[in-house]
């Protein structure tokens, strides 16, 4: 597959050769509590001129400008959580958790999987999954479990959390942002889902362990020989790694009440990465030195994904200045306004999974998708909160078995299990995960779920 900037700068090209056939249109907007709606019934056609050679490139630059504090606040994200997991904080914390349910099977795997589903749900893990795959082999090793069981209990268990992503700043957090709705609002419901979504995948999971257990023959892969007495397994957890949890745990807690009281922003959110990496860092034991370049190390790792959010909207920019996005989105509503509420948002959900396959970024998706949706949700009659949890929908659950996942596929190469038999055991949960996300956004709908 092409990489995702080669896909998004076909896209902005497709983009700019659109304004040449497209008619430009506008629609008439109006402020409703603070936030910019558009009115439906109100296209007309507009004078528009088509993109030139340097608009686009120009596109691109502007695009980084316009995402700039998105961009920044996935880069100190992304610094503050290499602080904590260089800390050994995260590590031994999950190794604590091993040690603690040694002989219980169940209850080993329940726990470990909400730790990574909690790490998905807030942003913490996701890409950075990978290198924990390796801890999930020996933990299957030590239960004498597969790789699949490896592969689930990790990367599956984070992208559960992910699929929800209730205080995710890289999905959930933009989505908001963009959508113009009060930044985490809607907890409740999506703490609900979060809740129902991992607990089907902790029993799903369970439940080929325990065949496994109870019949090693049955694994899709065969069962993982115990080799080296566990020496893996083996890590400190010490009171400087729980007092930085706590203190991470705390700042998080802490966001949320800010987010609602203070009404803080995504510039707000980079600043406080910032505090809660330094805090991190100082608890930790490390020298100003050290703290500095692991949090600009962090940021590095998150380069590539953090200016994905300046060439999609790039692509946006195009379309806006040429007045055809608003064509586009009238074009959509179309068929959509024929549909009932209910399935225009399940319509939403299906569109946001095809379009990652292509673009299998989530703050990237988030730039291209919630432009369109949120006036789209508007025109359609529900509101803009359900539009931002059916693009988090489809953008989290076809994460887990697309191929053109790159973490999923680093993963599956980790705990070396083929795509193929991944697929195989995933589909099923993920028909589950489909069913629910179904029942969510229908209950959103049906009760007009807004900012609370």
């Amino acid at each position: 597959m092409p990489d995702t900037y080669v896909i998004l700068f076909a896209v902005l090209l497709a983009a700019a050769i659109a304004t040449y056939f497209v008619p430009a249109g506008t629609f008439e907007r109006e402020t409703v509590d603070g936030v910019e709606r558009v009115v439906p019934g109100t296209f007309s056609g507009a004078d528009g001129s088509p993109a030139g050679f340097m608009d686009i490139f120009m596109a691109l630059q502007e695009g980084m400008i316009q995402s700039a504090g998105m961009i920044f606040l996935v880069l100190f994200a992304g610094g503050a959580f290499e602080v904590v997991e260089r800390s050994g904080a995260v590590k031994g914390g999950i190794l604590r958790a091993v040690h603690l349910t040694r002989g219980k099977e169940f209850w080993l795997i329940a726990v470990v999987s909400t730790l990574f589903a909690i790490g998905g749900a807030v942003g913490v893990i996701a890409n950075a999954v990978i290198p924990f795959v390796a801890i999930g082999v020996i933990i299957a090793r030590a239960l004498k479990l597969d790789a699949i069981v490896a592969v689930s209990i990790t990367f599956g268990a984070t992208f559960a959390g992910f699929n929800v992503g209730f205080l995710n700043p890289y999905t959930v957090g933009i989505a908001q942002s963009i959508a113009d709705i009060p930044l985490f609002s809607g907890m409740a419901l999506r703490m609900t889902a979060f809740v129902v979504i991992v607990g089907v995948t902790i029993a799903y999971t369970w439940r080929y362990a325990k065949k496994l257990l109870q019949d090693p023959s049955k694994s899709l892969m065969g069962v993982l020989d115990e080799g080296e007495e566990n020496g893996g397994l083996k890590a400190p957890f010490t009171t400087r790694h729980k007092w930085l949890l706590g203190f991470v745990g705390a700042c998080l807690a802490f966001f949320i009440y800010a987010t609602i009281q203070f009404s803080w922003t995504i510039n707000h959110m980079s600043a406080f990465f910032i505090v809660i990496g330094l805090g991190a860092g100082i608890i930790a034991g490390m020298d100003y030195n050290k703290l500095a370049l692991t949090f600009l190390d962090g940021c590095q790792k998150l380069v590539y994904g953090a200016l994905i959010i300046g060439v999609a909207r790039a692509v946006l920019i195009v379309m806006e200045n040429a007045k055809i996005l608003d064509t586009a989105v009238h074009a959509l509503s179309v068929p959509l306004q024929e549909l009932t509420p209910v399935t225009a948002a399940l319509g939403m959900f299906a569109a946001n999974g095809v379009l990652n396959f292509l673009v299998p970024s989530g703050s990237g998706q988030a730039m291209i998708a919630m432009p369109i949706l949120s006036p789209l949700a508007d025109m359609v009659g529900i509101t803009r909160q359900v539009a931002v949890q059916a693009y988090q929908f489809g953008d989290g659950f076809t994460n887990s078995i697309f191929p053109t996942s790159g973490p999923l596929m680093a993963s599956l190469a980790v705990a070396g299990v083929p795509w193929i038999k991944w697929a195989k055991w995933m589909l099923p949960l993920m028909l589950i995960w489909v069913v629910i996300a179904v029942v969510m956004l229908s209950i959103g709908v049906v009760i007009n779920w807004g900012p609370v």
